[in-house]
């Protein structure tokens, strides 16, 4: 990381908590940094709510629209999966999480001893999904997206789920608030602060969930649509170049 640092001729970060980081940590070599993030795509699903693909779905994982709060993401401690769970264990909700991942034995079990969350019939590891439109169904039809990671720089799941999902909790961090700004609803690792939010997003009315959608969407849109993003890469170049 030093020697790249040391020897580019311009740093194009992800992040301007990553930039911060380049200038902060390697002051003495004066780097020249930019700030491009990464995109997203700002279109609905092609699928409809009663396509057959969908629904069948949501019957093999025992799944409802717009009863399951979901994470999508890889399955690593980093990314908070034993907050998360643990959290939505103490939750009254009535509502299922849904965890999209490709899980590791280990860590599940892991985390089936620490949690004992294959005991809560609302906790529901479904597996991958890998066809990009029915996953973005998946998204749109969540009541709630959870993403817990806390390092990295702009995360592409984090801008998949503010351009699908209306309802966003996230955990507070730079680099999410960053992105989020004021369209999403934050927690921290405390006991008891996530519970209580998941509570508090049950309570919403479906006017207070459109707005942080309609906020959430418009966030991607200005500034992290993939023709924004392209005509940033674009300007950078062209300027080098003359």
């Amino acid at each position: 990381e030093q020697l790249m640092v040391k020897h580019s001729d311009l740093l194009i970060c992800d992040s301007k908590n990553i930039e911060k980081y380049i200038q902060t940590t390697y002051e003495k070599y004066s780097p020249k940094t930019t700030f491009i993030a990464y995109g997203a795509e700002t279109r609905r699903s092609v699928l409809a709510d009663n396509d057959e693909k969908l629904l069948e779905w949501y019957a093999e994982k025992g799944l409802k629209a717009k009863e399951y709060y979901l994470v999508v993401g890889r399955f690593v401690p980093e990314n908070n999966y034993e907050t998360m769970i643990r959290e939505f264990m103490h939750s009254r909700t009535r509502k299922d999480f849904a965890l999209i991942t490709n899980v590791s034995d280990k860590f599940l079990e892991e985390l089936k001893q620490k949690t004992g969350f294959h005991n809560d019939e609302r906790i529901k590891f479904v597996g991958t999904v890998y066809d990009k439109e029915l996953l973005m169904k998946i998204r749109e039809n969540a009541y709630g997206y959870f993403h817990g990671h806390e390092v990295g720089g702009t995360n592409p799941s984090l801008l998949e789920a503010l351009g699908s999902t209306d309802l966003n909790l996230l955990l507070d961090v730079g680099f999410n608030r960053e992105v989020a700004e004021d369209s999403a609803l934050y927690w921290s690792k405390k006991t008891g602060d996530l519970s209580g939010l998941i509570e508090k997003a049950d309570a919403l009315s479906e006017e207070e969930i459109h707005q942080y959608g309609e906020r959430s969407s418009k966030r991607i849109r200005d500034a992290y649509s993939w023709d924004f993003i392209c005509r940033r890469y674009l300007d950078v170049f062209l300027k080098r170049n003359k």
